[in-house]
């Protein structure tokens, strides 16, 4: 039998932390909307946390969007006092003895941080550590700020963003094995079309969602699955597990 440690998949794992996207989804299929406001969602809600704990991931990832949502409400500094600063394009790591990340897929630098770690009052995201995600792009300034808050920085490409060389690097810099991808919709659509996701973990609401609600892969490419597990809770909520299969010369589907 071949050693999976030898083949270009077991390679490439060895290089990459192992990513789910735990998204809650509408019965068709959108992750964002009113409708996760809705009283039926509330199980649903109750029970996409019990199982990212159950995960125990080193790190979770979201894009700006999420995360601005979610986090730093839209704050942003006076980036005055770093006008003139130049800084390298190197990646930087202010806390590599972290235990646990957050990761913020920030293309042009425009999220704000207060401090160097998520605050919050939930234990499955507060006190992680940040990483931002960035293009070579991003101003000086900056990353000036970044540096004096404390929060870490990687570059995955100049001018687009390489799914592949950001989780790369955060495994070989910062030991994340283990990556939640929770949304939004872009950032899991290029993920996806990376062929950068191996698991799914679904919670499906027993509700339908707004016709503009964005979908669980925005601009997604075709990918086989199979799936793994299936469990029904209370509140007519459903999990759904599914591994993603990787690309033969047969199938065309993954990467």
């Amino acid at each position: 039998m071949e050693n999976l440690n030898e083949t270009k998949e077991g390679k490439e794992m060895n290089r990459r932390p192992k990513v789910i996207c735990h998204m809650t989804t509408s019965l068709d299929g959108k992750v964002t909307g009113g409708f996760l406001g809705m009283p039926e969602c509330e199980r649903a809600t109750e029970v996409y946390y019990e199982i990212n704990r159950s995960y125990h991931a080193d790190a979770y990832a979201c894009g700006r969007v999420t995360m601005e949502g979610s986090f730093t409400g839209g704050w942003f500094p006076q980036l005055r006092a770093y006008q003139g600063e130049r800084i390298p394009r190197e990646d930087y790591a202010a806390d590599q003895d972290a235990h646990f990340f957050a990761v913020a897929f920030d293309r042009k630098g425009r999220l704000g941080w207060r401090t160097s770690c998520i605050v919050d009052e939930d234990p499955g995201y507060g006190g992680a550590h940040i990483i931002e995600v960035m293009l070579e792009d991003v101003s000086d300034a900056y990353l000036a700020y970044l540096r004096e808050t404390g929060v870490s920085y990687i570059f995955a490409g100049r001018n687009e963003m390489d799914i592949e060389l950001a989780l790369e690097k955060l495994r070989s810099l910062f030991g994340i094995e283990t990556l939640l991808l929770e949304g939004g919709s872009i950032i899991n659509g290029a993920f996806a079309r990376a062929g950068m996701i191996d698991e799914l973990s679904l919670v499906i609401a027993p509700v339908t969602a707004d016709a503009a609600d964005k979908p669980l892969l925005m601009d997604a490419l075709p990918q086989a699955y199979d799936l793994t597990g299936v469990k029904q809770y209370d509140g007519g909520v459903v999990w759904m597990n599914c591994i993603a299969k990787r690309k033969t010369a047969e199938n065309g589907f993954g990467k």
